[in-house]
């Protein structure tokens, strides 16, 4: 346990990595902002110094996650002509679902001010699915320019259902349904490789 009024570093990272352990462990419901601090081993009261609440804390661990995947997917115009195709828009499409995303996702769709903050974030610039759908109809254009895709591959549509697909799956993936990552997969070969 961190000793009060000694700075924490990396506060937010480490108090989200704890959160993800706290809903991998326990699922969504034993995710308190006690069970993260106990998870952190740091203070009860430092991530309501750092955060206004828990739906705050929630908001801005999906948005983090979010921005993650999203400089992810941006990084994909530099591996155009490099590896394949499929599996460079695997790794962006399975990002989405590293470590607790679905849970993560789900509670903050049940906690209504969390919901709130995350649409506004988004609203306002905050990259998110947009911005993931962007940079990989970009990065198909570009690897369809030099022929690794076919001409017939409609770049925008794919990456609509690349992340329409990874939304659902997200929305929708609760403990004991089947891991999305292989539904993933099999869609990015089918788009990819006709």
């Amino acid at each position: 346990m961190s000793p009060r009024g000694v700075a924490t570093p990396d506060v937010r990272e480490r108090l989200f990595a704890a959160a993800e352990r706290v809903v991998e462990r326990d699922g969504p419901g034993a995710l308190t902002s006690r069970s993260v601090t106990t998870e952190a081993g740091c203070a009860k009261g430092l991530l309501h110094a750092h955060f206004s609440g828990f739906d705050e804390f929630v908001a801005e661990l999906c948005l983090d996650r979010f921005a993650r995947t999203a400089a992810k997917a941006e990084a994909l115009s530099g591996l155009a002509g490099q590896g394949t195709v499929a599996r460079n828009l695997e790794a962006v499409a399975l990002a989405l679902f590293d470590s607790s995303g679905p849970a993560i996702s789900g509670l903050a769709m049940t906690r209504p001010a969390a919901a709130l903050r995350i649409r506004e974030a988004l609203e306002g610039g905050a990259p998110g699915f947009t911005a993931i759908q962007e940079a990989i109809t970009g990065y198909l254009r570009v690897e369809r320019g030099i022929g690794r895709v076919a001409e017939n591959v409609d770049p925008y549509a794919v990456a609509l259902a690349i992340v329409g697909t990874a939304h659902h799956l997200l929305m929708t993936g609760r403990p004991g349904t089947p891991d999305p990552r292989h539904a993933m997969t099999r869609l990015v070969a089918a788009l990819v490789n006709g």
